[in-house]
């Protein structure tokens, strides 16, 4: 089986990227799935900035895996389309500079119930997006998420089926948000999927460290790295107690909630522990 290269979306332990840094060495990360740094969405950075960002990963041997970036996550009715292509462009320029390979993106939010009316022009403007990256050398990921026209497994299906050069990334928190079963989507989409997400949730929707919810996480992670998969993207979502350290006093734990945590680095960390548990 091959080597399992784990990054992560390190601005869940901290905005700044000196903490995120600090984040992913103390827990063996091998890199970034950057979203956010130093205030930014990785999308609004300059290109001076991203080269920033590089010196510092390369000085301490990590690498960005994916852009985490909030490309395809607007409404199919907007009008700001044509922005949004160039907003891609800048994305692609980034990604180049931080040497990712991937950019993680969305198909576009839709009315509730309306999928079927808007299937159109969604696959009209996913292919242009799809032109604009063409020859970069940057692979488009497709990320399943709530209200898009990607959310359920059959169209994320359909999305890579219309275009071969898509690939997928598989989020089991966000399936079950969504009602869908994850096993039944993994089997159709598992010979597409480039990465996964590793976040799970509770039937209600409530995001928990991987292998505590109803995602299959195990099963999943197992058949994705038997098939040749080598790299997984942790995204805590864990809830962040900010004043459970007030409630901790002489010694005495609180139990405000069981996957509750006192900061966000010890809900990251939590978040890692629970994918090497599983491995």
């Amino acid at each position: 089986m091959n080597a399992l290269n784990i990054y992560a979306f390190a601005d869940e332990a901290s905005g700044q990227i000196a903490k995120q840094i600090a984040a992913m060495q103390r827990n063996g990360l091998n890199g970034l799935e950057i979203r956010g740094v130093d205030g930014q969405n990785i999308a609004d950075i300059s290109v001076e900035k991203a080269r920033e960002v590089r010196r510092k990963l390369d000085d301490v041997g990590l690498t960005v895996w994916s852009m985490g970036s909030p490309i395809g996550k607007i409404g199919i009715e907007s009008d700001g389309f044509a922005a949004h292509l160039d907003k891609l462009r800048h994305v692609l320029a980034l990604a180049d500079v931080l040497g990712a390979r991937n950019v993680r993106m969305f198909s576009f939010f839709v009315p509730e119930g309306k999928a079927a009316e808007y299937r159109g022009q969604v696959l009209d403007q996913m292919g242009q997006m799809l032109d604009v990256a063409r020859g970069s050398g940057i692979a488009l990921c497709h990320e399943n998420e709530k209200g898009i026209y990607g959310d359920m497994a059959d169209r994320c299906h359909e999305l890579m089926t219309t275009f071969p050069e898509l690939a997928g990334v598989f989020d089991p928190a966000n399936f079950i948000q969504c009602g869908q079963d994850t096993l039944e989507a993994w089997a159709l989409l598992k010979n597409r999927i480039k990465y996964l997400h590793i976040k799970d949730a509770l039937p209600n929707g409530k995001v928990v460290p991987a292998g505590k919810g109803i995602g299959h996480v195990k099963h999943i992670l197992a058949d994705f790295r038997s098939c040749g998969g080598t790299a997984v993207s942790i995204e805590p979502h864990l809830s962040v107690f900010d004043g459970l350290k007030d409630l901790e006093q002489a010694g005495n734990r609180t139990e405000v909630d069981k996957f509750s945590y006192a900061s966000s680095d010890a809900a990251f960390d939590a978040a890692c522990a629970a994918l090497k548990d599983l491995l």
